[in-house]
């Protein structure tokens, strides 16, 4: 039987890369970033290495984990959050 499920509310930290914010991509994954050059980023992620192509996120998730989105996803799942 197929059953239906809703993912659970949780804030995440995400970071579009620009291509012109290396540095705060650096800061934000830390010694999870594998590779870097002027076009290009390595991430390592639960799945392997992934490539971070420009305006992709990366995610930081729940456990502390990283992982990287398409744009288009991202902004199709996630609303920005805002504390007051």
């Amino acid at each position: 039987m197929i059953t239906k499920y809703r993912k659970k509310p949780a804030i995440i930290e995400a970071i579009r890369w620009n291509g012109m914010n290396t540095q705060e991509i650096i800061d934000f994954v830390g010694v999870s970033l594998v590779l870097v050059k002027i076009d290009k980023l390595v991430i390592r992620t639960l799945e392997g290495d992934r490539s971070v192509s420009e305006d992709d996120y990366i995610i930081k998730g729940i456990k502390g984990n990283f992982y990287t989105m398409k744009p288009d996803i991202f902004l199709a799942t996630y609303d920005r959050y805002v504390t007051t």
